[in-house]
């Protein structure tokens, strides 16, 4: 295991900075397989074995390691590379990895938005748009929470080609647009909601990964405003320079 000594901060219990000390270990892949056991972390870390035993179970409470009775405990090695280029949606990124992706539907309907999607999109006064909210799932599990807005009338009868095909850029090819461009990536990290974090299956305490996008077409139209809220335990993003 890398040498990653925590100092003792006021105000914050000692088994939470031994959670964050091998979270930042992991994410930064420094640290995978089989974590040593419990008596070797509570000598690497000064620390009892209680103290190290609560910290890896927040870990896996996580997501981000894996506890095999019998056998130890195993970093997860299942994050998905969203690799966020010029070009790129998530199911690339997933087509790529070799995993089985699609986006669940939940529901969508037509809405006037608020001035910063309308400026965004470029709207007129008083025009709408679609809404749409769906899950992005990946090998069967929730990775992400995202509200997707397209204009309207352009759109009309997007949210049934959507539901059918399960990827955003397939029912895209449907209205003719084959060919897109990202014009903005926003990335925040923030704590979800009591909804999202239901949705996601994490407790509201785990920060996710708050990534808002806007596509435009060949034209240079925008035609899609996004609200991605993915699991920081499952995703990983990465910037591709252009």
């Amino acid at each position: 295991m890398v040498e990653n000594a925590i100092v003792r901060q006021a105000g914050t219990t000692v088994w939470k900075q031994i959670q964050e000390s091998l979270a930042n270990e992991i994410m930064a892949s420094r640290l995978s397989g089989r974590l040593p056991n419990e008596t070797a972390l509570a000598q690497h870390y000064s620390v009892n074995r209680h103290t190290v035993r609560q910290a890896v179970k927040a870990l896996a409470e996580q997501g981000m390691v894996e506890v095999v009775h019998g056998r130890g405990t195993f970093v997860r090695d299942d994050f998905i590379d969203y690799q966020i280029g010029r070009r790129t949606r998530l199911a690339h990124s997933v087509v790529k990895a070799r995993r089985v992706g699609k986006s669940e539907i939940l529901h969508w309907s037509g809405k006037r938005p608020g001035a910063e999607i309308a400026g965004l999109l470029e709207l007129p006064a008083r025009a709408k748009t679609l809404e749409i909210h769906s899950l992005d799932v990946l090998d069967g599990k929730v990775i992400g929470v995202c509200t997707q807005y397209f204009p309207l009338p352009r759109f009309d009868g997007f949210g049934e080609a959507y539901a059918k095909a399960g990827r955003t850029h397939v029912a895209l090819a449907q209205f003719g647009i084959e060919h897109f461009q990202r014009r903005l990536s926003r990335i925040t990290a923030r704590l979800p909601s009591h909804e999202v974090a239901q949705q996601l299956g994490q407790p509201t305490a785990l920060p996710i990964l708050y990534v808002e996008v806007v596509y435009v077409d060949e034209a240079g139209r925008p035609f899609e405003y996004g609200i991605s809220q993915f699991s920081s335990s499952a995703v990983q993003l990465v910037i591709e320079p252009d």
